[in-house]
Parts: structure tokens; C-alpha cells; sequence
């Protein structure tokens, strides 16, 4: 028996699985095949993010079977540590193969070869007919590799000369893959019965006509999309269903592009009718927001999903948008989309990159703040060189200046024309903040009434919050201070936003900036106002609870998925405040008092990496004087 093992880890060290989506195809693909599956056996090795090597090299080759092969689904995130994994396992079984695939090492065999002698086979393109077809050339010539004949793939053969096939041409009918869920390729529950992963991973197409010179996504840009049939999809919905996923997350580049869209929307609505799940659904959604998207949007509105809507502007600056080839999307069609979310009651975020070409801070700042003013939240990113992207090939005629990741291999920017690399530093600074507090909503309920009532920027307020921190002589705001990271990438933001919920001396910290900073900056009027305004902030956090820990004071548990609190006083009517919105013309608020009770669904704890999950965590306030709470924002957790 020919035994191969399949690699993936994922990007997030969080205390859920990731699905192991790639190695699934792989393994349903092998297991499917006749000439294949009686002569393999297939294991997926599924590791977190947090996963260090030696307990990596213990799971996959502690049980003292080498296998035959291992293929690595490899990113940025992990390139480093699997070319590690590559060589232990070299020691233990020198005439084995490995193979390394995906977008991070697809037509970048050079570079790989060189950096780790033990990988024998690079895989360019799509992979499960390629990986299928090198593995039915193993069996027939075992400890031989010069598989000319197999597209889609780089090799080093036996003499150490390197040898790249033709490429392999897309597959057209992607009904031909087998479902690795409908298959039983990858397991759906854990040891207690319930479904194993942070969310369920899908595609229902393949492609992106778009050519953005930062992007590579799935290895299939500027091409034509290609869909996976109606029943097939309605099938692997049916079972997630079946499984209580929480959430669907689509790997689509567009979603919302195409009729067939639709069609999976009426699935989806269908299938939590059936079973109550799932009941979020995340994309990344179509660049040009059509009818069918304001349609899709209004079917899931009817339907209760939880979902947020991403507008991937990137940037405002005119010339940085001509150098990301983006000219050809209606962006500036954005305002009147945001304006119609916002009356249907959605969910948008706004996403922009720092780093772009022909953008300064001042053209970054600008957008930020114009985008901040319309939106919930607005994510920003650090722009990164990716493989066989178009800034990759132009850095020079751009000026790049990059590094590596300390903890990835993913090429960061430093600077670009447009910044010194001073600038460049600080602003990377500034991204860091502005992900912690806005992106992943630590803050939430302030920023509107504190833009409108103290006529400051949304990002003069993070840079306020960033000095105040930088200044505070408590050793816990130095200890944070060292957890962030010279350039903003998630593994530093994931651990800096756990630690503002794990140290209340880091959250005391936050809220004397706001006492002796933010408050004073109000009209005096409302500087009562503002001071509740934090503290209703304060209980409308998702509720952090660290396994084995006892509840907050002044919270409880409300059956197995929700915690609620005791009824919190407030001098003013801080709900009343909000859902009306204040103006600098508003009349100050009468001191009349009220009282809520916050109900925050169970499970944070385990999902609060994810922003796009997390937001479904926040509490909800509701007046002691009504009788419930209205439409509740659950997400159980996938744990």
C-alpha cells in the first residue's frame, strides 16, 4: 500500500480547526479514482495555527511509518515551517517524496529548490488531476522522478537538474472533482458530536476576470469563472446543514456576480428552513455591486443571515488605483451602495491597503477617514508582494522596499513612492491600531458620536488612543506596547486584541483615555453623555470567557449558547441616544437615567480572530422596561 499524507495548516492559532478544504479535494480526488484508491491510503494531517514543529513532526511522523509521500498545501504562513517538516522527514525516509503545492510556491520552483533541497516536486496550478496524476506515475515507478509526461508541475530530477511541464490546462467541468464532503474526505464532527470548525469552507466557482496587480487569487486571475453545478452545491449545503455549521464561508473571488448566485442563495435559504442552519454566510464579494447583489442582500436580510458586505476599495487615491490596474470597477459608485446598505439595516466594511504605490499618508488618511464616516468598519491591510502578481514583477519601476515576515514568509512592503520609509513605519504603526480597535470593532458604538460631536477624524481619534499608550507609565502598557509588531500583519493584531480582553489593567488603560481625553473634547453639554457613551461600550463587548474561568462580575449564564447581565444604570439614555443619532445641532440629553440588561451570545472566546464572525458576539442592550430582546445576535460556537 502506498501511503501518502497531506499537509495543511492554518493561518490563525486559535482554539478551533480550521477545514482542511485543499488536502480534502486532494484526498476525495485520490479515493475516488479505481486505478488509485485500492493502491493508496490517503491521511490528512490538519494542524492550527499555533501548531510549533516538533508537534508537527510528532503527529505526522511520530508513529514510526514514513510515508511513501507528503504533500504540503502551502502558504505564506507556513512555507517556512513545512520546508522544516520536509527535511525530518527526508532523514526518516530518504527515498520518499514531497510535494509542495499552492498559490505561495506555484511557478516558484527556483526559489523553493534552492531554499530546501528536500522537496521534490512543485505543483503549478490547479492540483487535484495533477497531484492525482503524479501519484499513478509513483506507483508504477517507484523511487524513480522524472515524471515528464504529467502536466502542470516542476521537478528536480535524479541528476538535480530541474525540468517544469506544460502547464495543465483549467478544468473545465468541476463536477469532475469529487466533493470532499459528500465523499467523507474530511471529517465533519469532533470527538463530542459537534461540528469540528470554525466555519465550512466552499467554493461554487473557480476564477476572476480581474487582473488587480496585488492579487493572485487561487492561481486564476484575469480568467474566465467556472462553476460547480446547482445540485452538487445544494447537496454539500444540505449536509452542512445537516452538521449545524454556524457559518459558510465561500473561497469565491465574486460572489454575487453571476445568475447561479442566486440560485445558491435559494439553496442556502432552503437548508436553514430545513435544519436552522447555517446562519451567516461570508464572501468575498463582487467588485461591481449589480441588482443581483442588492437581490442577494435583501433575500438574506429576509432570511435573518448574518453576513457583511465588503466593499474592496483598497484605496481612494486616484493615481494608486491606475498603478493596482482597478480602473475598470465602478468604485466610485460606492457612496450610493453604502447609503442603500445602511437603509436595508447590512452590515458593510470598507477594505483598504496601505502601501500602494502613488499613495501617501495624507491620500491614506483621507480615504480612511472619508470611509469611516459611511461605514461600520473599515479593515486595512499592509500591502504584500505576492507570487506571480504584477507589483512582483514591477518593484523596481515602484521603488519597493520589502521584508520578510518574522513569523511567514509573506514579503511586506517597507515603502513605495509616495513615502519615506519613516513614514512608511509609522503608518504601519497606525494600520496596527486601526485593525485592533475599528476592524475587529474593540470599539464599536463611540466612533460615530465622537466624529460628529468632536469634529475629530476617526483616525485622529486612533492616533490619540496610540499616544495615550505610548505615553502611559504602566508596565502593562509597556508589555503591550511590545506586542505589537513593526508591520501590521494578523498573527500581532490576534495577539494584541486577546490581550485587551484578558488584562483589565490594559482595559483601564483604554478607559482613562477616553475619561481624560475623548470626554474633555465633547461639547460640555455632553460630556455626561460621553462618559456613559464608554461604558455602554464597555458592557456591548462580546463576552470574552476564558475556558475554566469564572463569568465577569456582574454577568451570568442564560442557557447554553448566551450570558446576560444584571441590570447596569445609566445617567442618560445612551440606546436612545444611539438609534436616533446626534448632531452637533441635537439638543443636549436630558439627565432622565435608564437601565439595560446586555445579552451576549455564548462562544467569543473561541472565534474572536475571525472579525467577520466575531461581530455576532457583541452584547445587545435592551431597556428593563421592555419586554424582550428583539432579534438577538446569535452564533454559537463552532467548538
Amino acid at each position: 500500500m502506498f501511503e501518502i499524507r497531506l499537509v495543511q495548516q492554518a493561518a490563525w492559532d486559535v482554539p478551533v480547526d480550521s477545514m482542511p478544504l485543499a488536502s480534502g479535494y486532494l484526498k476525495a480526488v485520490l479515493d475516488s479514482r479505481d486505478d488509485l484508491g485500492t493502491e493508496t491510503n490517503t491521511e490528512i494531517c490538519n494542524f492550527r495555527g499555533g501548531a510549533k514543529l516538533t508537534e508537527m513532526a510528532r503527529e505526522l511522523l511520530g508513529d514510526g511509518r514514513a510515508p511513501d509521500l507528503v504533500a504540503f498545501s502551502v502558504l505564506g504562513w507556513n512555507y517556512r515551517s513545512f520546508g522544516c517538516l520536509a527535511e525530518t522527514y527526508k532523514q526518516l525516509n530518504p527515498r520518499g517524496t514531497v510535494v509542495f503545492g499552492g498559490v505561495h510556491v506555484a511557478n516558484q520552483a527556483e526559489r523553493v529548490f534552492r531554499e530546501f533541497p528536500c522537496v521534490d516536486v512543485v505543483v503549478n496550478g490547479e492540483g487535484e488531476l495533477t497531484f492525482a496524476d503524479l501519484v499513478g506515475y509513483l506507483l508504477e515507478r517507484r523511487g524513480d522522478l522524472d515524471p515528464a509526461h504529467v502536466q502542470g508541475l516542476s521537478y528536480r530530477r535524479p541528476d538535480g537538474t530541474v525540468e517544469t511541464t506544460p502547464d495543465r490546462p483549467r478544468i473545465e467541468d468541476l463536477d469532475i472533482i469529487p466533493s470532499p464532503f459528500l465523499t467523507g474526505a474530511i471529517p465533519m464532527t469532533n470527538a463530542a458530536g459537534g461540528f469540528r470548525y470554525d466555519v465550512a469552507l466552499m467554493e461554487t466557482n473557480r476564477g476572476c476576470p480581474y487582473k488587480c496587480s496585488f492579487c493572485y487569487w487561487g492561481g486564476a486571475v484575469g480568467q474566465r469563472v467556472r462553476s460547480f453545478s446547482r445540485q452538487r452545491l445544494a447537496e454539500e449545503l444540505d449536509y452542512f446543514g445537516f452538521h449545524k455549521a454556524p457559518v459558510v464561508c465561500l473561497c469565491d473571488a465574486n460572489f454575487g456576480l453571476l445568475e447561479a448566485d442566486e440560485e445558491f442563495v435559494e439553496d442556502l435559504i432552503g437548508t436553514r428552513r430545513k435544519y436552522g442552519y447555517p446562519r451567516a454566510l461570508e464572501s468575498s464579494w463582487a467588485k461591481n455591486k449589480s441588482e443581483r447583489f442588492r437581490r442577494i442582500v435583501t433575500a438574506l436580510k429576509e432570511h435573518d443571515f448574518h453576513s457583511s458586505f465588503m466593499l474592496s476599495l483598497q484605496t481612494l487615491s486616484s493615481d494608486a488605483l491606475t498603478a493596482m490596474d482597478r480602473k475598470n470597477m465602478k468604485l466610485n459608485q460606492w457612496e450610493s451602495l453604502v447609503d442603500w446598505l445602511a437603509g436595508e439595516g447590512m452590515d458593510c466594511v470598507g477594505e483598504l491597503i496601505w502601501g500602494a504605490p502613488g499613495e501617501t499618508p495624507e491620500s491614506f488618511l483621507a480615504g480612511y477617514d472619508r470611509l469611516s464616516e459611511r461605514l461600520t468598519r473599515t479593515a486595512v491591510y499592509p500591502l504584500l508582494l505576492l507570487p506571480n502578481t504584477a507589483y512582483t514583477d514591477q518593484r523596481e519601476l515602484h521603488g519597493f522596499v520589502t521584508v520578510r515576515g518574522d513569523d511567514d514568509d509573506f514579503e511586506y512592503v517597507l515603502t513605495s513612492r509616495g513615502a519615506t520609509l519613516a513614514e512608511s513605519l509609522r503608518m504601519q504603526r497606525f494600520v496596527f491600531w486601526a485593525r485592533l480597535l475599528d476592524e475587529n470593532h474593540y470599539l464599536h458604538h463611540v466612533w460615530a458620536p465622537a466624529r460628529t460631536l468632536t469634529g475629530l477624524t476617526q483616525s485622529q481619534i486612533i492616533t490619540g488612543l496610540m499616544e495615550h499608550f505610548e505615553a502611559a507609565p504602566e508596565p502593562a502598557a509597556a508589555a503591550f506596547l511590545d506586542l505589537i509588531p513593526v508591520l501590521a500583519e494578523s498573527p500581532g493584531v490576534v495577539r494584541a486584541l486577546r490581550a485587551l480582553y484578558e488584562s483589565p489593567e490594559l482595559e483601564e488603560i483604554v478607559a482613562r483615555w477616553w475619561r481624560t481625553v475623548m470626554v474633555p473634547a465633547f461639547p460640555p453639554a455632553w460630556r455626561g453623555f460621553a462618559a456613559a457613551l464608554y461604558e455602554f461600550e464597555r458592557w456591548s463587548r462580546p463576552l470574552y470567557v476564558q475556558p475554566g474561568r469564572a463569568l465577569p462580575a456582574g454577568w451570568r449564564q442564560d442557557g447554553p449558547d448566551a450570558y446576560v447581565s444584571e441590570p447596569v444604570p445609566f445617567a442618560v439614555d445612551v440606546a436612545a441616544l444611539l438609534e436616533r443619532g446626534v448632531t452637533p445641532a441635537s439638543p443636549p440629553p436630558e439627565p432622565e437615567g435608564a437601565s439595560y440588561v446586555f445579552r451576549s451570545p455564548a462562544g467569543f472566546y473561541y472565534n474572536a480572530d475571525n472579525h467577520e464572525i466575531s461581530r455576532g458576539y457583541r452584547g445587545l442592550a435592551r431597556d428593563v422596561r421592555q419586554a424582550d430582546f428583539g432579534r438577538v445576535p446569535a452564533a454559537p460556537p463552532s467548538a
